[in-house]
């Protein structure tokens, strides 16, 4: 046991380390010569800069690593989705750096389980499920920080309608949006208003600003201030109808998730029983389990199950995802 231990902390060191080599150290020592450019570069500077300037808006790289940066360019219709993907996230994550992630926990999850059962057919199912755990960490935190988005959405719509009645511009309300609210709201907002400070007309910065935020809401927000721009119309007073419209979906969506908790959690229970299980009996009896991993019928038997299991998965899932 000692060995296997030993062994798995020294894979994982060669694999962190080799990272931190490849893309991390370059990413910082890019940081490093930027900071050092902006202090030789501008007088007002001087010696007593801090030493966290950074540029008010990067490009987002693809790799800190110019020649991964090219080839992930060069298949922009695959890195495209992704990029926006974790950028949707809120993660400090490039491309690279998930690809890496989810070939680390290929591999490692892998060669762990390979340990533990000496079958050479058990590396790949297992391998094929270590793909999607960098992903499912990803998809949590990205629909967390939509939800949060949502629930900011409306009063962030607010402001903005409660400036133009005060006289200011619309642009002015996307500034004072950006200003007053918290992550993440108030970034995206300050994004908005910045690409259409720095010349990009207001149509293309509000449809940039759809494609960005996926969510239901943001698409009937630039909808509707596209539409007043064109037919006319009291721009603040559809904004309020809009929040009020925005808050009642956010209710009705809460009511609908406390009257389905029970058969979510009667599915998430489903779903874990059969692999619980199966490592629990790994535990206690392995030569009966390795006895099934091992016989042809048992194979066959697993293969089954598997299908089974994911089959009554999808289904529980749709029953429980109900339409409001």
């Amino acid at each position: 046991m000692l060995m296997v231990l030993l062994t798995f902390v020294g894979v994982a060191g060669v694999i962190f380390g080799a990272y931190w080599f490849i893309v991390a150290e370059p990413e910082e020592r890019e940081q490093r010569s930027l900071r050092r450019r902006l202090r030789s570069e501008d007088p007002k500077l001087g010696r007593s800069a801090p030493a966290s300037i950074k540029l008010l808006r990067q490009e987002t790289a693809l790799s800190g690593i110019a020649p991964v940066n090219a080839i992930l360019e060069s298949v922009g219709g695959l890195t495209d989705p992704l990029s926006r993907f974790i950028g949707n996230s809120g993660l400090p994550l490039t491309v690279a750096s998930f690809l890496m992630l989810t070939g680390i926990s290929c591999l490692g999850l892998g060669l762990l389980v390979r340990m533990y059962i000496p079958v050479v057919w058990v590396f790949v199912p297992v391998g094929l499920a270590g793909l999607f755990i960098p992903y499912g960490v990803v998809a949590y935190f990205r629909s967390a920080r939509v939800l949060k988005f949502e629930e900011q959405f409306p009063e962030a719509i607010e402001l903005i309608a409660r400036a133009m009645r005060a006289g200011h511009a619309f642009t002015t309300g996307l500034k004072i949006a950006a200003d007053e609210l918290p992550e993440p709201a108030g970034p995206e907002f300050r994004l908005l208003y910045e690409r259409q400070n720095y010349g990009a007309q207001i149509p293309d910065a509000l449809k940039a600003f759809a494609e960005r935020v996926p969510t239901i809401d943001a698409r009937f927000f630039v909808t509707a201030v596209l539409t007043q721009r064109e037919a006319g119309g009291n721009l603040s007073e559809i904004l309020d109808r809009l929040a009020a419209v925005m808050r009642e979906r956010f209710r009705i969506r809460r009511e609908v998730r406390v009257k389905s908790a029970h058969g979510r959690i009667t599915a998430y229970v489903l779903a874990a029983l059969p692999p619980v299980l199966a490592v629990l009996m790994l535990l206690i009896n392995p030569t009966q389990m390795m006895l099934l991993a091992t016989d042809p019928l048992g194979v066959r038997l697993i293969i089954a199950g598997i299908v089974l299991q994911l089959c009554g998965v999808l289904l529980v899932r749709k029953i429980v995802d109900i339409q409001y």
